[in-house]
C-alpha cells in the first residue's frame, strides 16, 4: 500500500505531516491541513501511530495537547487520498490501512500520559474518534463532532469507536450517534458527557493547554497509573479490579512523589513532583 495520496501536500518542516511542538512539558501537535479541514491521509495515519507510540518514551513530553488548524479540529480520511485510492486496493491492503488507523487510537490510550483534545471545529469520523480517545475533550461552543461513518455506508464500529463510545456515554447513546451518524453541537456533547468542557472558540487551545499543563505539573507516575488502570479494568471483575488497585496503591505509596507530597505537606510548602 502506498503511504500518501495525490490530495497529500508535501510535509512541514521537520519531516511530519503535522504540526509538533513541546513547552513546560506539555507536547502539542496539530494536524495541518486547514484547507480540508485537517482531513487525514495515508502519510498523516501512518505518522500519528508511530508518534503516539514514540511518546511513550519521551520523557520530556508529560501530557499531549491534540488540536487542528484553522477552522476545523479534523472532518475525517480524506475522501480523494484515501477512500477513492482504496477502491483501487485489494482487500489484504483495505485490511492493513484499518489496522493502521486502529493502531492511531489504541496508541492514544495506550500512551501512559494525560492527552487532552482541543476539539476547535468539527470532529467527523476518524477525528471525531481520535478526540473521544482522549482523556479530556475541551470543545469550542461552535463545534460539532460527528459519528457518520454509516452515513457513507461503512459501520459505525471503526477504530474502536464502538467500544470506546459506549463506556463514555453510555450505550442508549452510543447506538443512537453510530447508528443515526447525526452531528452533536457543543451544548449536548457537555450534557452527554463526551465534552469535558466547552469555551469559547477562541479560548479552546489556551483552556486545553492550561489542563494539560496542570497535568504535566503533577504526580506523572500517579497519573500513569490511573489512566492505565482506567484502560484494563473495563474487562476485569470488581474482585479482581479492587486487588489490582490494592497492589498499584501499595507500589505509589512507596513511590518518591507521595514521599515529595508528605514533606511538602510538614513544611507548610507545595509540592513539586517529578513523577517518580
Amino acid at each position: 500500500m502506498t503511504t500518501s495520496g495525490p490530495a497529500t501536500p508535501p510535509p512541514p518542516a521537520g519531516g511530519l505531516p503535522f504540526e509538533w511542538s513541546v513547552d513546560h512539558g506539555v507536547g502539542t501537535l496539530t494536524l495541518s491541513r486547514p484547507e480540508v479541514l485537517n482531513a487525514l491521509t495515508f502519510e498523516v495515519y501512518a505518522a500519528l501511530a508511530k508518534k503516539l507510540r514514540d511518546l511513550r518514551d519521551d520523557d520530556e513530553v508529560r501530557a499531549l495537547v491534540i488540536t487542528g488548524k484553522g477552522r476545523g479540529f479534523c472532518s475525517g480520511g480524506d475522501v480523494d487520498g484515501i477512500i477513492g485510492a482504496l477502491f483501487e486496493c485489494d482487500t489484504k491492503d483495505v485490511l492493513e490501512f484499518t489496522r493502521m488507523t486502529g493502531e492511531v487510537i489504541e496508541n492514544v490510550r495506550r500512551l501512559d500520559k494525560p492527552v487532552v483534545a482541543a476539539v476547535n471545529g468539527v470532529a467527523a469520523g476518524a477525528g471525531a474518534v481520535i478526540a473521544l480517545a482522549s482523556d479530556l475533550r475541551v470543545m469550542a461552543d461552535g463545534a460539532k463532532f460527528a459519528f457518520l461513518f454509516t452515513k457513507v455506508g461503512l459501520t459505525g464500529a471503526d477504530m474502536g469507536a464502538a467500544y470506546l463510545l459506549p463506556r463514555v456515554v453510555g450505550l442508549g447513546r452510543a447506538t443512537e450517534l453510530l447508528m443515526l451518524g447525526d452531528p452533536v453541537d457543543a451544548a449536548k456533547a457537555l450534557a452527554i458527557g463526551l465534552a469535558t468542557r466547552v469555551v469559547p472558540k477562541e479560548q479552546v487551545l489556551a483552556e486545553a493547554t492550561a489542563l494539560a499543563r496542570r497535568l504535566a505539573e503533577g504526580p506523572g507516575l500517579a497519573l500513569s497509573m490511573t489512566k492505565r488502570l482506567l484502560v484494563h479494568e473495563q474487562s476485569m471483575d470488581l474482585a479482581s479490579a479492587i486487588e489490582v488497585e490494592a497492589v498499584a496503591q501499595a507500589l505509589l505509596l512507596r513511590a518518591k512523589d507521595h514521599r515529595t507530597f508528605y514533606d511538602a505537606y510538614k513544611a507548610g510548602k507545595p509540592a513539586a513532583f517529578q513523577g517518580r
